[in-house]
C-alpha cells in the first residue's frame, strides 16, 4: 500500500515547527521515520501534514554539564552506540542502543522518536526510566520537564499535549561507583522484546532502582534507598500484576538477571 496524500513541511527552527503544529490540527512529526513510515504505508496513520524535524539543528545537539547529559530528540541510536555522543553511564547506554532492532534501524531511528511512540517493548523507555531521566518538551508557551516515570501513560500514549514537541532527554550523571544491569527476552535478535528488566545501583547516592517493562505500557518502577534482594522481585511484581503467568515469569527472570549484573563488583 501507499500513504494517502499529505503536505510535507521541513522547518529549520523549533519555532517554525511549533508554528506549523499550532496552525495544523492534523499534523504528524517525523524524524527517523522507523515507526511512522510503515504506519503511513499501511494507512494506519493518515495525517494531512508531515512535519520533518531533521533539519532543526538544536534538536541534534548533545549538551554535557557536570550534572547531566542532554540528548537532542533527533540524536540517533547509532550515535549513542558508536560513542559519537557522550555516555554518562560508561557504556551502558551504548550497549542498550546496540540491541535496538537492526543497524539500519539504529542509523535512522532517534531517541526522541522512540520515546514519543511509547511502545511498551521499546528499550529507551526502560533504560531511561531506570536512570531517572527527564524528558524536555516545548510548546508555544515555553518548555517543561517531565520525569520518565510520568512520561509514558500507557501503550502508545505519551504525556504530550497537542502542539507540543519532545526536544530532548536529560540523563543525570551517576557516581563513579554506580553499576547497571540490563536484560531482555526476544525470540530472535532484532525483534521486539517480550520482557525487559533494568537495574541501577548507586550506593554512593543511596539509589537502588529496578524497572520492568509491562505489556500495558508504562513500566513498573521500584526505587529504594537500600539494596533490593533478588528473592524479593517476584513479590514486588505481584503487587502490580500485569499480563498472564508466562509474561510475569519472563519479567521476573529478566529483572533478576539485570539485578545480578548490577550487583557485580
Amino acid at each position: 500500500m501507499k500513504p494517502v496524500d499529505f503536505r510535507y513541511v521541513r522547518p529549520r527552527t523549533l519555532a517554525e515547527a511549533l508554528q506549523v503544529l499550532a496552525s495544523e490540527a492534523d499534523a504528524k512529526i517525523m524524524a527517523g521515520g522507523q515507526t511512522l513510515g510503515p504506519m503511513l504505508n499501511l494507512r494506519l496513520a493518515q495525517p494531512a501534514v508531515i512535519v520533518d524535524i531533521t533539519r532543526i539543528a538544536e534538536l541534534a545537539r548533545v549538551e554535557e554539564t557536570a550534572e547531566a547529559v542532554t540528548y537532542g530528540a533527533i540524536v540517533t541510536h547509532a550515535a549513542i552506540e558508536d560513542g559519537r555522543a557522550p555516555d554518562p553511564t560508561r557504556g551502558y547506554m551504548a550497549r542498550v542502543a546496540h540491541g535496538i532492532g537492526y543497524r539500519a534501524v539504529r542509523v535512522r531511528g532517534t531517541i526522541g522518536g522512540s520515546l514519543v511512540h511509547a511502545d511498551p517493548a521499546a528499550d529507551w523507555i526502560t533504560c531511561l526510566s531506570v536512570l531517572g531521566a527527564d524528558v524536555i518538551v516545548a510548546s508555544p508557551a515555553g518548555t517543561r520537564r517531565v520525569a520518565m516515570a510520568d512520561f509514558m501513560r500507557g501503550a502508545l500514549d505519551a504525556a504530550l499535549a497537542p502542539g507540543e514537541i519532545l526536544t530532548g532527554v536529560r540523563v543525570p550523571k551517576p557516581s563513579a561507583e554506580a553499576r547497571f544491569g540490563y536484560a531482555k527476552f526476544c525470540r530472535k535478535e532484532g525483534e521486539f522484546a517480550d520482557a525487559i528488566g533494568a537495574a541501577f545501583v548507586d550506593r554512593a547516592r543511596g539509589v537502588h532502582r529496578l524497572v520492568s517493562s509491562t505489556p500495558a505500557g508504562a513500566p513498573q518502577i521500584i526505587t529504594r534507598t537500600a539494596p533490593i534482594a533478588a528473592e524479593e522481585i517476584a513479590g514486588l511484581l505481584d503487587q502490580q500484576p500485569v499480563g498472564d503467568a508466562y509474561g510475569q515469569r519472563l519479567r521476573q527472570v529478566t529483572l533478576k538477571r539485570a539485578l545480578q549484573e548490577a550487583s557485580l563488583p
